[in-house]
């Protein structure tokens, strides 16, 4: 995965999904779909190693967002 933004990670972690969404398309360039793709792998590997930095659970944190 190419370097993201430090706050990638902490807007993850802190449920600001569409924040962290913009900053991976503003370092990457990349298209919306491209973004959501990063995110994504971004957050499970963040769920694998860090869990207890998460202040929802796996269940609750996609919960009433629409992409």
């Amino acid at each position: 995965m190419e370097e993201l933004p430090e706050s990638v990670d902490r807007d993850i972690l802190d449920h600001r999904i569409i924040r962290a969404i913009k900053a991976i398309r503003d370092a990457s360039g990349c298209t919306i779909h491209a973004a959501l793709d990063i995110f994504t792998q971004r957050y499970e590997e963040l769920r694998r190693d860090r869990p207890g930095d998460f202040q929802l659970s796996r269940e609750e944190y996609g919960r009433d967002v629409c992409t």
